[in-house]
């Protein structure tokens, strides 16, 4: 399996956090196509959690221009170890290293966990831990500003979609553990279904959300619409057949309690 890798920015679909659910993914390439979008990217978490980590992979390689390495990914690969993870993730990244074909694999070894060489940056955790940070708070976001190398970052990770902002002029040299001026301060929320960003001015540093797992309490898959033309972003969440997915995992040895939050969105 191999990507298409583009180098022009156009109106553009950002997933991230698949985690082998088909059925949501399906519904989301669903919703991009009637979007009429250019090109769909991807940051990475193609597997673990879910029961189709094979068809996931499939569909990712064919639709998407562009795709990281999540840690999830790098778990099943054997390059990161799972002792961290909770315990139903890392049985689902034993489960996923034993049933997934060989050519998921072959796919996820080629990828990379940032991409830096756009007029958007990409991250699969974030600027400064491409790999393992979660950044869900206004300082923290503020410190990953600093150090993102586009004006506009895209992360993925915490299956929460969020942005934040600074000034662009905001004071972006602060060392690590120095109080934060007034100046300096991100702002950001939580981006719930329709929100719309103008993103002609500052500095963000957006999540789109998760496609397979959300864990912000709405369980509908969640994409954003970039389009570069007027600097705009829209949050996208879209229901899909749970069901089908929660079955699926039913009838793997995947752990019975990744089936059930599904339905909760957490």
């Amino acid at each position: 399996m191999s990507l298409r890798y583009s180098a022009r920015l156009v109106r553009l679909a950002i997933l991230s956090d698949i985690h082998a659910n088909l059925p949501a993914l399906e519904a989301v390439f669903a919703d991009v196509q009637s979007a009429g979008l250019g090109e769909v990217w991807c940051l990475g978490d193609v597997v673990g959690y879910g029961a189709q980590p094979d068809e996931c992979a499939s569909l990712v390689a064919e639709r998407c221009e562009l795709c990281l390495v999540g840690n999830h990914d790098l778990a099943v690969l054997g390059e990161l170890d799972d002792s961290s993870f909770s315990p139903a993730a890392a049985a689902a990244v034993r489960w996923t290293r034993e049933t997934a074909k060989s050519e998921t694999i072959e796919f996820l070894r080629g990828l990379k966990p940032a991409d830096e060489g756009r007029e958007v940056a990409l991250y699969h955790a974030s600027p400064r831990d491409p790999v393992w940070e979660y950044v869900l708070w206004p300082d923290q976001a503020a410190e990953c500003i600093a150090v993102q190398a586009a004006r506009v970052s895209l992360i993925g990770h915490s299956h929460v979609a969020l942005f934040f902002v600074m000034p662009e002029d905001g004071d972006r040299s602060r060392p690590p553990g120095q109080a934060a001026e007034l100046d300096d301060v991100a702002k950001g929320a939580q981006a719930g279904a329709g929100t719309r960003l103008d993103l002609s001015d500052g500095r963000w540093l957006i999540n789109p959300g998760s496609v397979g797992q959300p864990r912000d309490g709405d369980p509908r898959a969640a994409w954003l619409e970039l389009d570069t033309d007027p600097w705009e972003a829209t949050s996208h969440r879209i229901e899909y057949e749970v069901d089908r997915a929660a079955r699926a995992i039913a009838a793997s040895e995947l752990p019975e309690h990744l089936a059930k939050r599904l339905y909760v969105g957490q």
